[in-house]
């Protein structure tokens, strides 16, 4: 159906200095059956994935900080945020993806992981989908400290917070990234964290 709402699609770069920012001009067909031109931004850094790792035997689960220079530029006063381990697919498969991520970013090695969802991170400006998956992790799965890559600049600090404490920084809206808000969520409602 989306193919017969839109004509004459015109794209521009604009950046493609980190990942690829483009001005897309075409017409859209309203509802009310006329034609209009509209004009986005569109910016393409690719897709990703995120999990929540958790430990039903210790009831805790791991979360990283780290500064993301957006946030600081609107509101977050240090620029800091608790998120679930995270990367992009860089054209891997999400699967291959988080379970790297994962040991790069908090030094675990998982066998296995599940995915939950597949979710457009803002569909307004980004094309990324996110792959949203949890896992759960045990002591003896530790291989290395995590903090990220040397090479990608990474400066990942790992945190093993309890169940309670994760549940706690949820409710009081001190967990701001969406991923993370997602898959707490998801693990609340099926009771995998009590």
């Amino acid at each position: 159906m989306g193919k017969e709402l839109i004509k004459n699609v015109k794209s521009d770069l604009l950046s493609d200095n980190y990942y690829i920012l483009k001005k897309i001009t075409f017409n859209y067909k309203m509802s009310s059956g006329h034609w209009v031109e509209q004009i986005r931004e569109v910016y393409d850094r690719g897709d990703g994935a995120g999990i929540l790792l958790y430990n039903t035997t210790k009831k805790t689960v791991i979360l990283t900080k780290q500064f993301r220079m957006p946030t600081f530029l609107n509101d977050n006063k240090d620029g800091f945020l608790i998120e679930v381990c995270a990367g992009m697919l860089d054209k891997d498969n999400p699967e291959a993806c988080i379970i790297r991520e994962t040991e790069e970013e908090v030094g675990y090695r998982l066998k296995a992981v599940k995915k939950v969802y597949e979710a457009y991170s803002s569909p307004g400006v980004m094309t990324e989908k996110m792959h949203f998956f949890i896992g759960e992790y045990e002591d003896h799965m530790k291989v290395n400290n995590g903090g990220g890559l040397d090479s990608e600049q990474e400066d990942i600090e790992v945190l093993e917070w309890s169940f309670q404490k994760a549940k706690d920084m949820l409710n009081k809206g001190e967990i701001e990234d969406t991923r993370t808000i997602v898959l707490l969520q998801y693990a609340i409602i099926h009771n995998l964290i009590k």
